[in-house]
């Protein structure tokens, strides 16, 4: 007699698994079930329609938010100390890339531990107050690394494209410059716990985030306008900026060029002139940072978008990917800054010598510490 194998085999499975659950939750049973009664009148009823999650995706989730929060808090924290005890790197600037890096440390030392927890969970447990702390937590320290970024690019264009007429920003206004960041960004992100919008549990129940999903537009205001406060204007700012030192820097090097061969030589850099000066070096890692910022953040502002304007079909599975870009970008900063920093590079050395982080010599020449000296080494006269 044939047995039949009632081994669904590996393809069936991985169909089940990628639909976000198994067949072995019961038709009626849905994502709401394991929400806590008093966080039921939070639930917008377009979660209602979808079946719980398998337990295999808030496992890998909950795993992938714990080792971003380790590598985040680790090396933000890393770069916090060492800008802020190293004499040469105590400059006006970096009190803007500290600045970063502490709202980056924040975003995963506050907002880690709690999706981890409801991660094993499999739902929301702090209740409804917390849920709207740690949405606004996320909103803010979001909104300040993008204006901080926004800081940085202005004292970019002011020192590189002004250059011997830029007046150097000093300590005082690179603090008054991160207060207003966040005044400005804690004014927005206040908003939906008085009244303009709301903050709501995603749709994998282990988050909380904008109620983009209401249907009044009292509340979609508010998402609008926040995304063009925090959104589209930093990023037109930014733009703005790199787009006049891209042609600052190509302009002078073009003099350079021309003046070199007026003067019958190769170049008019010494060798130790040939690197790119100080201020250029620091656009660079600027502007990588903030393309991985709108790489992270893009995501979550489609997810928005979709649910107001209803273009696109809204699961709880699609909300977790807008959870982890967010958060990994708290973890690209430290990175970027301990493999493009020279400076940085050479105190981390000194103090960590097993993390073997030293720069070449010709590399510790150049230091990108500095903001009230331009690239004016490397222009020609007027």
């Amino acid at each position: 007699m044939a047995i039949t194998s009632l081994d669904p085999g590996p393809g069936v499975a991985a169909m089940q698994s990628f639909g976000g659950h198994a067949e072995a939750y019961s038709s009626n049973q849905t994502v709401i079930d394991k929400v806590l009664p008093e966080m039921l009148h939070l639930i917008d009823p377009h979660w209602y329609q979808f079946p719980p999650m398998n337990p295999l995706w808030h496992g890998l989730l909950g795993f992938t938010i714990a080792c971003l929060a380790f590598i985040s808090v680790t090396g933000n924290g890393m770069v916090v100390y060492i800008f802020t005890t190293t004499k040469s790197l105590k400059t006006p600037s970096n009190l803007l890339v500290v600045n970063l890096a502490f709202s980056d440390f924040l975003m995963m030392a506050m907002m880690g531990p709690p999706m981890v927890i409801n991660c094993y969970n499999e739902t929301w447990v702090f209740g409804p107050t917390a849920c709207q702390f740690y949405a606004c937590f996320g909103s803010l320290f979001g909104c300040v690394s993008i204006w901080t970024m926004t800081a940085i690019a202005f004292d970019r264009y002011n020192v590189i494209v002004k250059g011997i007429a830029a007046k150097p920003m000093t300590i005082n206004g690179a603090l008054l410059r991160i207060l207003g960041v966040w005044l400005f960004s804690l004014g927005w992100t206040l908003a939906p716990i008085f009244g303009w919008g709301r903050y709501v549990p995603e749709g994998n129940m282990t988050a909380c985030g904008t109620d983009y999903l209401s249907k009044d537009w009292f509340s979609r205001s508010y998402i609008l306008l926040y995304a063009v406060a925090c959104y589209f204007l930093p990023l037109f700012l930014i733009v703005y900026s790199y787009w006049f030192i891209v042609q600052a820097v190509a302009a002078h090097e073009r003099a350079m060029r021309e003046q070199a061969k007026k003067m019958n030589v190769a170049s008019l850099r010494s060798s130790e002139q040939a690197n790119t000066s100080a201020e250029c070096k620091l656009a660079k890692v600027a502007l990588m940072t903030i393309s991985l910022w709108f790489m992270a953040w893009t995501p979550y502002l489609v997810i928005n978008f979709a649910g107001i304007f209803e273009t696109a079909p809204i699961s709880p599975l699609s909300t977790i990917w807008g959870s982890v870009f967010a958060k990994a970008n708290a973890v690209y900063n430290p990175i970027v800054y301990g493999i493009s920093h020279p400076k940085y590079r050479a105190a981390l050395y000194q103090r960590f010598p097993s993390l073997a982080c030293q720069p070449s010599a010709s590399e510790e020449t150049g230091s990108v510490a500095s903001a009230a000296t331009a690239c004016t080494e490397e222009k020609p006269s007027a």
